[in-house]
C-alpha cells in the first residue's frame, strides 16, 4: 500500500518514486517507526520509503502498546520525547490532549515526572509519524505486509530485498528494526499458548492456579491485569535468577556518579557501583540516582571489558542489572510487595524445562532434578533476545553482511545502528533497537533507541548526499 495523496495529480508519479533513493525499514514496532520520523525530519531531499512488517496492524512489537491500557512504561514522560533537541515534545503532546488532562488533573500544568499507558505512547509516536509524513510532499511512503526472508547485495551498492511474495526489490539503505524478531503472527505481550490438556489440568488442581514465566516488566504487568480484572487465584511467577523489577522513585532521581575513574576488572566495577549506591544513600540521594548516572558510562564501559568478563556479566550479573535499570512505577512496586507478601503469588527461582499435560516442569535453583508443578494455565511473559536463526538474519550473516556480537545476543553494531563485520561498517546498511543488545547496552530503551536513530538518518543524509548537512 503507497500513501496517497503526496504526488496525486502527477502522471508520473511511479517513475519520479523509483527514480528517487530508495530506502527499506524492516520492523514497524517502535524502533520502526522512530527510524521513519528521523528519516523525515533529517533527509531532507526526496526518497522513496518501504516500511515492512507482516503484522496487519498499524502498531506493533514489545516497546508499543498491546492494546491494554494498563500497561504501564518505564520511563517517566520527561524521557519519552520523538522529537530531536526537544525533551517536552510529549509532555506538550499530553498537555494539549483534552480528554488525557481530564483524566489525570493532579499532574497539570505538566506531566514531566509521571509514568503513562503504552498505549498513550503508542498514540502519541504514531501521531507524530503521520504530522512528520505529512510535511513531506516531496517523498513516497509504501507499507508492505510481506515478510521478508533474505538480504543481499545486488546491482553493485544496492540491496535486494527478498520477501515471502513474490516481488524482490532494490535499495539504496536497508534498515533493520525487527526489536526481537518478527514472524508472520507476533503474539501479544503475556499471552499464553493454549494446549488440548488445560480441560484435564483445571481437574487436577485443588484451586485455580497459573504460572507466569519471566522476570521483567511484562510479567509485572500481567499479574496486576489479572488481579485487576478479578482473578483471585494462586499465582506462581517462575524468574530463572529469581529477580524482579525494583522501584523507581516517587519523584525523579536526577543521575549522579562519582568522578573517580572507575577500575578495569568487572567484580571491582560491581564493588565500586554498590558503594556508590551506599554513599548516595546515605548522603540523602537515592541507589536510583546512581543507576540513572551509570547509563551515561555504560557503553564505554562495555567497549573496555574483555570478551571473558562480557561473557561473565552475562551469565552472572545481567538479570541482576536489567532489574535495577527496568524498573517500575512506585506505586506499581507497592503492589508488586504487597501481592508476594500476602502469599497469593509466590515468586519461584529455577529454569523452566518444559510444559506438561498439567502444568510445567521446572528445575528449582539449586536443585538437581525437576519438580512438577501443576496449573491450569502457563502464560510466557518472557522478553526474548534477538532472534538470529530466522532466515533473514542467516541470509545477512552467510552473505558477509552482518556478524552476531561477541555474545550471541544479537549483530554487532555501531553506536549509529551501522552493522559492523570485523572492525568495519557495512555501508548502507543499519541495525535499529534491540538487534544491538549485545553491542551498545541499554539500547532496547526509547531514549537510546530516539538517539540512534537519529543518529542513523544523519548516516544515511550524509551518504545520499555527501556536500548536504543534514539539519
Amino acid at each position: 500500500m503507497t500513501v496517497q495523496g503526496l504526488f496525486s495529480g502527477k502522471a508520473s508519479a511511479s517513475a519520479q518514486a523509483y527514480a528517487m533513493p530508495r530506502i527499506a525499514v524492516i520492523g514497524r514496532g517502535f524502533s520502526g517507526m522512530m527510524m521513519a520520523i528521523a528519516l523525515m525530519k533529517t533527509v531532507r531531499t526526496p526518497f522513496h520509503l518501504q516500511l515492512f512488517d507482516p503484522n496487519s496492524s498499524v502498531s506493533g512489537g514489545q516497546a508499543l502498546a498491546s492494546g491494554r491500557s494498563s500497561e504501564i512504561l518505564n520511563s517517566r514522560v520527561r524521557d519519552l520525547s520523538v522529537s530531536a533537541g526537544d525533551p517536552d515534545d510529549f509532555n506538550d503532546w499530553l498537555c494539549s490532549n483534552a480528554t488525557f488532562r481530564s483524566a489525570v488533573p493532579a499532574a497539570i500544568p505538566g506531566f514531566l515526572q509521571i509514568f503513562v499507558p503504552k498505549s498513550i505512547f503508542s498514540d502519541y509516536v504514531y501521531q507524530r509519524f503521520s504530522e512528520a509524513l505529512s510535511l513531506r510532499r516531496d517523498i513516497a511512503v509504501q507499507v508492505s505486509a510481506e515478510t521478508v526472508v533474505g538480504l543481499r547485495r545486488s546491482h553493485g551498492d544496492r540491496f535486494l530485498v527478498e520477501s515471502a511474495g513474490a516481488s524482490n526489490l532494490l535499495f539504496d539503505t536497508v534498515i533493520l528494526a525487527t526489536g526481537y524478531g518478527m514472524s508472520d503472527r507476533e503474539p501479544q505481550s503475556g499471552e499464553s499458548v493454549a494446549t488440548p490438556s488445560a480441560v484435564r489440568a483445571r481437574r487436577l488442581v485443588s484451586r485455580p492456579h497459573k504460572v507466569l514465566l519471566g522476570s521483567g516488566l511484562r510479567v509485572v504487568d500481567r499479574l496486576l491485569q489479572m488481579r485487576d480484572n478479578g482473578y483471585g487465584g494462586q499465582i506462581t511467577i517462575v524468574s530463572k535468577n529469581g529477580f524482579l523489577p525494583q522501584s523507581h522513585t516517587r519523584s525523579n532521581a536526577d543521575p549522579v556518579f562519582p568522578a573517580e575513574a572507575m577500575p578495569g576488572r568487572l567484580s571491582e566495577i560491581v564493588r565500586f557501583i554498590r558503594r556508590a549506591c551506599e554513599s548516595a544513600e546515605a548522603s540523602g540521594q537515592s541507589w536510583q540516582s546512581v543507576m540513572n548516572g551509570l547509563r551515561k558510562h555504560a557503553r564505554s564501559l562495555w567497549r573496555s571489558l574483555p570478551a571473558g568478563q562480557k561473557q561473565q556479566f552475562n551469565r552472572h550479573l545481567r538479570a541482576l542489572y536489567d532489574s535495577h535499570r527496568n524498573r517500575l512505577p512506585e506505586a506499581l512496586h507497592v503492589r508488586l510487595k504487597q501481592e508476594l507478601a500476602e502469599g497469593n503469588t509466590l515468586l519461584r527461582r529455577g529454569q523452566f524445562l518444559r510444559r506438561t499435560p498439567t502444568g510445567l516442569a521446572l528445575k528449582p535453583a539449586g536443585q538437581q532434578g525437576a519438580e512438577q508443578i501443576y496449573a491450569d494455565e502457563v502464560i510466557d511473559c518472557r522478553c526474548q533476545e534477538p532472534d538470529l536463526d530466522t532466515p533473514l538474519m542467516r541470509s545477512l550473516i552467510s552473505a558477509g553482511l552482518a556478524t552476531p556480537d561477541e555474545l550471541g545476543l544479537g549483530l554487532a553494531v555501531e553506536a549509529t545502528g551501522a552493522l559492523s563485520v570485523d572492525g568495519r561498517t557495512t555501508e548502507g546498511l543499519f541495525a535499529i533497537g534491540p538487534l544491538g543488545l549485545g553491542s551498545l547496552p541499554d539500547i532496547d530503551l526509547v531514549p537510546e533507541i530516539v538517539t540512534q536513530a537519529y543518529a542513523a538518518a544523519e548516516g544515511v543524509a550524509t551518504r545520499f548526499y555527501p556536500e548536504c548537512k543534514a539539519v
